[in-house]
């Protein structure tokens, strides 16, 4: 908790991105969603569900990283924040996808996405983004590659409770897993992996099965209502901020959601 008088933390900008697949490799030709489970290690979440994601590095907001699709100000607007900042939300999301699953959403101009980043080379380049020894902005640049905005759907956007002692003002975004693409499991934060029916989740969430956090078992009931890949990708967006409150309801304390959005 905020030491009192304090008031509550600054939420630091994060993006997340929801891998979406029609699920051929399952064999039922359902709709799939990527999800890692957060290593017990970690200080945020741990043991928690979760899509690839994290904070915005102030080096994701230089000038001039090439980004394709939509332009700064289409995503400033879309997003709801500065044109600095609204870059800085794309490339986080891109590159922490990248770091946490081995998806590039990025291409040489006029390409596909790279499909195999599975190479020494890549993983040389990959490690050192984690660690922050590289910046995103001149991993782009030395390899020739443009930011695949495009591929990229705003879906969400969570704030963490005021009362929590980190905070989070995430942007989710939905993108479609490349043609020719795979997840890998790379390890870092997560401990495994799975593609996964998000009704299922959801379900398995209900049962006590897998832990999540409110916003990742509300985006996923939302996934499976639209059940395709293609409906997702095409469904039409009023992206509000959601900021749940925490109350203590004696036993124990209890995740309020705002009266607009369906309790999971």
């Amino acid at each position: 908790m905020p030491n009192p008088g304090t008031g509550p933390v600054e939420a630091k900008a994060a993006a997340t991105v929801m891998l979406v697949r029609d699920g051929e490799a399952s064999g039922h030709g359902g709709l799939e969603v990527y999800l890692l489970r957060r290593a017990a290690s970690m200080p945020f979440a741990p043991g928690a569900y979760a899509f690839p994601g994290g904070r915005v590095d102030e080096r994701d907001t230089e000038r001039g990283i090439p980004v394709t699709g939509p332009d700064t100000h289409h995503w400033s607007e879309e997003l709801g924040a500065t044109e600095p900042m609204a870059q800085g939300l794309v490339c986080a999301a891109v590159r922490e996808t990248f770091e946490e699953s081995g998806v590039l959403l990025a291409a040489r101009p006029g390409a596909e996405p790279v499909a195999d980043t599975s190479g020494p080379d890549w993983e040389e380049d990959r490690h050192a983004l984690v660690a922050g020894t590289l910046s995103f902005a001149r991993f782009l640049r030395d390899r020739g590659l443009v930011v695949r905005g495009d591929l990229l759907r705003s879906w969400a956007r969570w704030i963490t409770p005021r009362t929590e002692p980190r905070r989070y003002d995430t942007r989710f975004f939905a993108a479609a897993l490349p043609a020719g693409c795979a997840t890998r499991d790379v390890g870092g934060e997560a401990d495994r992996v799975a593609w996964m029916p998000p009704a299922e989740a959801v379900e398995r969430w209900r049962a006590g099965e897998l832990s999540m956090l409110p916003p990742t078992v509300a985006v996923c009931g939302e996934l499976a209502a639209h059940g395709s890949v293609r409906a997702i990708l095409h469904a039409r967006r009023d992206v509000r901020p959601i900021e749940p409150e925490l109350r203590d309801t004696g036993d124990r304390c209890r995740t309020a959601l705002p009266d607009s959005v369906e309790e999971p």
